[in-house]
């Protein structure tokens, strides 16, 4: 069965996959030096089907991009790591804070 890198075609490991995902994740940064993921190096785990990558003590508490690919999870990191940088809309602003109603 042909093999890519470090994976056969049915998406089975060869080798350490943890190697081989370190190697897809310097690809990935090297291709995109100017992303988060090159940036903050974030943790790549591997869970049932999907990997993901995470900037923070946990899952909940962190940045998280999950994907089918590495590649894929970084991509999503990159997205959820921006969309932490941006200010919120109008819409969300509005609040406890932004109210027109005053206590008394």
């Amino acid at each position: 069965m042909k093999t890519v890198n470090g994976l056969k075609r049915n998406g089975d490991f060869l080798g350490n996959p943890t190697l081989a995902a370190m190697e897809r994740m310097e690809r990935y940064c090297a291709a995109h030096p100017g992303s988060a993921s090159a940036a903050r190096r974030p943790q790549l785990v591997f869970r049932g089907q999907l990997w993901i990558a995470v900037l923070g003590p946990n899952v909940e508490e962190g940045i998280v991009g999950i994907g089918q690919t590495v590649e894929a999870a970084l991509r999503s990191f990159d997205a959820q790591y921006l969309a932490g940088l941006r200010p919120p809309s109008d819409g969300f602003r509005r609040g406890i804070y932004h109210s027109r109603v005053r206590a008394a």
